[in-house]
């Protein structure tokens, strides 16, 4: 039955469905509709009801859910400092700027998520024009769109720096000038502004985002600008709201299956996931990925593209009663007997590489936890109890202690001052967010990849590394960039 409900949801929220088109009894796909056709078929005869407007939203999520997102961070987490990849990811862990294999990688990524701006600009200019959907939906639509598109600038910002901004306002112009890091920060934040004022504060569906998750990501956005005082308010608000919880866990298998489990479709933690399914095709693809054939955690086997080294000093120091440490299985795959692979999702009942049940946790309440002990430290010039509770709480969880009670596992606050809480903190959000692909972000906007990946590895980060490469395909196809000028250096 929750296989069932899963299933339902996702379709409900993904562009994978079938609708009539016009008044003929022709079917034709979400994602052919919004990807072949967006003029003649999109705009004159699809956004005139609150369900065709709603279908063009789902296909905003389509190019992300397509294997790309977990590409994606998987492309991040070989970047960080403790987590080396395999195959033709290696590369990344040597910090000297992309091989053609990841240029190619990260270009399909630049492409995807250009193109869920695109079918965001589409619902965001046509939705208003629609001639029988309520000013309500209109209004609930555009936000939705408006969330996921300044989730994709988020995504471009912080890898490429400044990027073509391409809004409903100029989505028709091919030659479009690269704007600044700033400018795209400016809409990121307009938008969420308006999302968190017009999105629901439930979703109507299991995956569809919320005005909580509009107040996450601009917490989020606002702790990379280093407008800490503004994330911590964001964080507080979600945090005060009383609507989210984490689950309460004792075991590795706890994490796996009440957690992150193929069957759940939604949990207390919850806040933004990109949803999945048991479906040849709409299945989550990072089980491949990170698992190894030899844990039989993934019925299909699994490529194994991430490890640690068990010798770290990473790993070492990681206390062995957190059950998160648990998470890397010790697997000798050819690197020798020091190897540790992910076992974080698993679903042996998948259908296909990528048909693993697994939703992705992009944003769930430890984020928010985490954002707001950061945050107000760094507001603060140090850290405080307030602070340090949100930070307890999240270690609570860890350790298999119920997270809203102290526990003799809680950090005191007389042990840190403002540099070392926030190292703490950093530590907490690398054991919390295992393949999610943030470790590499935080380093990048604490100022601290260098020291760490110096620390870790000894290698010294090439300038070139901190930004990947705009795309050949984009600078020969947009005339508004000159690739002398705005290529990002070392390309």
């Amino acid at each position: 039955m929750k296989s069932l409900v899963k299933t339902y949801h996702l379709l409900a929220q993904t562009g994978f469905c079938v609708l009539a088109v016009l008044s003929g009894s022709v079917l034709v796909s979400c994602e052919d509709v919004l990807k072949e056709e967006p003029r003649s078929v999109a705009v004159e005869t699809f956004f005139n009801t609150a369900a065709e407007v709603e279908t063009a939203v789902n296909g905003i999520f389509t190019p992300l859910r397509n294997n790309n997102y977990s590409v994606y961070e998987t492309t991040l987490e070989c970047q960080s400092d403790f987590t080396n990849g395999r195959g033709s990811w290696a590369p990344l862990h040597g910090f000297q700027g992309l091989d053609d294999a990841n240029i190619n990688r990260v270009g399909g990524l630049w492409n995807a998520f250009y193109l869920s701006i695109r079918n965001a600009n589409l619902v965001i200019r046509n939705a208003p024009l629609g001639n029988a959907i309520s000013a309500a939906d209109v209004s609930r639509y555009v936000a939705e769109a408006k969330f996921m598109r300044a989730f994709n600038y988020f995504q471009l910002v912080r890898n490429w720096s400044g990027v073509p901004l391409r809004t409903e306002a100029n989505m028709n112009e091919i030659d479009l000038k690269k704007s600044t890091a700033e400018e795209v920060y400016n809409l990121i934040v307009a938008d969420l502004l308006t999302a968190e004022a017009d999105l629901p504060d439930n979703p109507s569906v299991a995956g569809r985002p919320t005005r909580w998750a509009a107040k996450t990501m601009l917490a989020d956005v606002y702790l990379t600008l280093g407008k800490f005082a503004e994330a911590r308010d964001k964080a507080a608000e979600v945090m005060a709201s009383a609507k989210f919880s984490l689950v309460p866990v004792t075991t590795k298998t706890d994490f796996q299956q009440k957690v992150w489990g193929p069957e759940l479709v939604s949990t207390s933690e919850e806040i933004f996931h990109l949803k999945y399914t048991r479906q040849v095709g709409q299945g989550n693809y990072m089980l491949w990925v990170s698992n190894h054939p030899d844990t039989k955690l993934f019925n299909f086997g699994g490529a194994y593209v991430l490890y640690l080294d068990i010798k770290s000093d990473y790993y070492t120091s990681w206390d062995n009663a957190d059950v998160r440490k648990a998470l890397w299985d010790n697997i000798n795959f050819g690197l020798g007997t020091n190897t540790l692979v992910s076992s974080k999702f698993t679903d042996q009942l998948a259908v296909s590489q990528s048909g693993a049940g697994n939703d992705d946790p992009v944003y769930g309440y430890s984020d928010v936890l985490l954002i707001y002990a950061e945050a107000s430290s760094r507001a603060g010039n140090g850290p405080n109890a307030a602070g340090l509770e949100a930070l307890n709480t999240v270690r609570r969880r860890a350790y298999g202690k119920p997270s809203t009670e102290a526990s003799a596992i809680d950090l005191k606050l007389t042990d840190f001052n403002a540099a070392t809480f926030l190292n703490r903190v950093l530590t907490e959000r690398s054991y919390e967010f295992q393949l999610g692909g943030k470790r590499w972000l935080d380093l990048k906007r604490t100022g601290k990849a260098a020291e760490a990946v110096l620390a870790a590895t000894g290698k010294t980060i090439a300038e070139k590394h901190y930004l990947w490469p705009i795309p050949v395909s984009e600078m020969n196809y947009n005339k508004g960039l000159e690739p002398a000028k705005d290529q990002n250096p070392g390309y």
